[in-house]
């Protein structure tokens, strides 16, 4: 059945149009992209990103380093050679320089440094040459005055230097080489020195309980010796040195005699044993004399070109 038209038209929905879609990309846009991170935290491998600070250092695959078992004996097998390294050197430095023996040798006082000066000086009065031991350790030189120091050798070998480039300045001949040479020719012969009685105590097979300390001491008195010659010579003239040079000479001669003959000579009850014990007493007593006559000469050598 038709039925009447009052005027209405029938609409037809219309279906809108997609948008036009633009052309495909060739790549992809990863800037606005995270890189992905695995279960543990941590960027894959994918991306040049550092681990974090303080973590756990990680291999390519993502493995603990730390957690290999092969890979800590290592690191601890490592270490204890580094201790064992540092150790040893430890134990050789102070096998030849201990800090310990150091201080004994300039543990002094103003009373012990004049009283050892007068003792080189003039040293024929003094009786008692042995050094005193307490708990069978020597005493230091503050409390004993024949215990060698190295207070007063390394401070006379300092005043003489200075001493030398004031006569050489006073006679026109200062330059920082000269100087130099002063110093270094002084020394090498009191390490000669040394070097010298140390190798004759090993070749004599000499067991006694001097070091390289006292004998480093005992030969650098000799700069009391020099200081005192030079300004007698540049006081009195060559007369006055060579006066002051046979006296300090005949000084530094009888105390180092009656010293090393307390260290030297006295160890003979150890070494009485055995074959050739007859010969040992003599030349122990040569090395003793000869260290004494030395003196002099070396004395002469270091101060006659500073006195004119």
């Amino acid at each position: 059945m038709d039925l009447p038209h009052h005027g209405y038209r029938p609409t037809k929905t219309r279906a809108r149009a997609p948008p036009p879609s633009a052309d495909p990309l060739l790549f992809d846009d990863t800037s606005s992209s995270q890189p992905a991170m695995n279960s543990q935290g941590y960027y894959t491998p994918g991306y040049s990103m550092a681990a974090p600070i303080g973590g756990p250092q990680v291999d390519p695959a993502g493995n603990n380093l730390f957690a290999d078992p092969m890979a800590n004996a290592a690191m601890m097998y490592g270490s204890t050679l580094a201790n064992q390294g540092k150790d040893m050197v430890n134990k050789e430095i102070s096998r030849f320089m201990s800090m310990n023996k150091l201080k004994y040798f300039f543990a002094v006082d103003t009373r012990y440094v004049v009283k050892k000066l007068m003792l080189l000086m003039f040293p024929y009065t003094h009786q008692d040459w042995e050094v005193r031991y307490h708990r069978d350790t020597p005493m230091t030189p503050r409390h004993d005055v024949n215990a060698p120091d190295l207070y007063i050798p390394t401070m006379a070998f300092i005043t003489y230097i200075l001493l030398a480039g004031m006569a050489l300045g006073i006679q026109q001949r200062f330059s920082p080489e000269v100087l130099g040479l002063c110093a270094s020719t002084a020394l090498v012969w009191i390490i000669i020195e040394v070097l010298v009685m140390l190798l004759s105590l090993y070749l004599l097979t000499v067991h006694t309980d001097l070091s390289t300390f006292d004998l480093l001491a005992y030969s650098g008195y000799k700069y009391v010796a020099m200081i005192f010659t030079v300004l007698s010579g540049l006081l009195f003239g060559s007369d006055g040195y060579f006066v002051a040079l046979a006296w300090s000479s005949c000084a530094i001669m009888f105390f180092i005699a009656r010293s090393l003959k307390m260290k030297i000579l006295s160890s003979l009850s150890t070494d009485s044993m055995g074959a050739g014990a007859s010969a040992k007493p003599r030349l122990r007593l040569y090395i003793t004399v000869a260290t004494a006559a030395f003196q002099p000469f070396i004395i002469y050598w270091l101060t006659s070109h500073l006195v004119r």
